[in-house]
């Protein structure tokens, strides 16, 4: 079987994934209007996903969650800076200096058949380099004007096709989008 590399992430609607120090706060503040029980999709999402590859700016904001979110997942946090992770996290948390390519790679290799990619940086890696299958994209009503982007600089358009979009009543709109390759 071939491996599904996807992505599902909030923006805002002026395409930032969070401030430029990194703050989340218009996200949180802007889950404040979900009702209960409402996810908008992302444990149906995360019940897919049998490997997680997040970036390390990523992993420093989920580090300053009350708990570790993903006790019984795979993840693998793509990082150059060398530094070490702490002890108190699940043994399957590993880190690696590895290209997207090659993640992909060794992840194909060890058996994982769905991975989920988080993080501005990586995403924008793994699209640089025709990595990525599907976006979920849920766009948050608030401009921010500046912060970290969801999309960068490409080689060369990405075409995608629109698979299902989801207005909430809240004001969420959810986006799924398939990468057109070749």
């Amino acid at each position: 079987m071939t491996l599904r590399t996807t992505v599902f992430i909030a923006t805002s609607l002026d395409g930032y994934i969070a401030r430029a120090d990194g703050a989340i706060d218009w996200l949180e503040q802007a889950n404040q209007q979900v009702p209960t029980g409402e996810d908008c999709g992302y444990a149906a999402h995360m019940a897919t996903v049998d490997l997680l590859v997040m970036g390390r700016g990523t992993f420093e904001k989920v580090l300053s969650f009350p708990e570790w979110p993903f006790p019984d997942k795979p993840v693998w946090v793509a990082s150059r800076t060398g530094q070490g992770l702490p002890d108190d996290l699940p043994p399957q948390v590993r880190i690696t200096d590895e290209s997207p390519a090659q993640i992909v790679r060794a992840a194909g290799e060890q058996g994982f058949q769905h991975l989920y990619v988080d993080g501005g940086m990586l995403i924008q890696s793994f699209l640089r380099e025709g990595l990525i299958d599907d976006l979920t994209i849920t766009t948050i009503p608030i401009l921010l004007g500046a912060g970290r982007p969801l999309f960068g600089t490409l080689p060369a358009d990405v075409p995608l096709r629109l698979e299902a979009s989801r207005a909430y009543p809240f004001g969420f709109v959810q986006s799924t989008y398939v990468v057109q390759k070749g």
